[in-house]
């Protein structure tokens, strides 16, 4: 069982950052309509470059299991706030699915928070 354990953790890890590096990476070839979105949701599109930053490093930093449970804590903030502001009309289904799967998402990275990296990361390598 130990086996499975120490390959969940950085699949997991993983799986979960994947999403926030391709949605930092979309926002940058689409930066425009996406700051205009953010307008027209209230969001000053000013942020745009800080959201961006946040998603890309913070996936990346989850990826590789480096602050991990920090960069956990703070991306499932942010994925609270912006499923408050971005999915809360829960009148039209769809957006009724995505503020459950961003529901879902961000207590996945609670559970990264409470329980680390796991195997294989920077967070846990072996010091000589």
């Amino acid at each position: 069982m130990k086996h499975v354990q120490d390959l969940a953790a950085p699949i997991g890890r993983i799986l979960l950052a994947l999403m926030f590096v391709v949605a930092g990476l979309n926002k940058i070839s689409g930066y425009s309509g996406m700051q205009g979105y953010m307008d027209s949701m209230g969001v000053p599109g000013a942020l745009l470059p800080l959201v961006i930053v946040l998603e890309v490093a913070g996936g990346l930093l989850l990826m590789l299991g480096w602050h991990t449970r920090l960069t956990a804590f703070l991306l499932a903030g942010f994925t609270l706030l912006a499923t408050l502001i971005f999915h809360s009309n829960l009148g039209d289904q769809t957006q009724m699915l995505f503020f459950m799967k961003n529901l879902s998402i961000a207590g996945g990275l609670l559970l990264v928070v409470s329980h680390g990296a796991g195997a294989y990361s920077i967070d846990n390598r072996q010091r000589s």
